[in-house]
């Protein structure tokens, strides 16, 4: 299964919604990335995705975006692919 790497912060349900979707779909181990503790990697966010907004999830090295996007990508039938690489 192909690495996730999701920039959240704590009190964000978008981002716990997110998680849930991946874990539904197998994902055991999400690289959390907690921009409220750190201001550094939430300017390397930005300059990764060009948003602001939490979650930005990464599968492998594709920006899937956020939560949305991310609900949207499985809808269409192309989270499962992306995710087994």
């Amino acid at each position: 299964m192909a690495a996730v790497r999701m920039y959240t912060t704590q009190v964000c349900p978008y981002c716990q919604r997110a998680k849930a979707l991946l874990r539904q779909r197998g994902v055991e181990s999400i690289d959390e990335v907690r921009i409220d503790l750190d201001s550094a990697e939430r300017d390397r966010m930005v300059a990764l995705t060009g948003r602001r907004t939490v979650p930005q999830i990464f599968i492998g090295d594709t920006h899937v975006g956020g939560c949305d996007d991310l609900i949207a990508l499985d809808q269409r039938g192309g989270l499962m692919p992306l995710l087994q690489g």
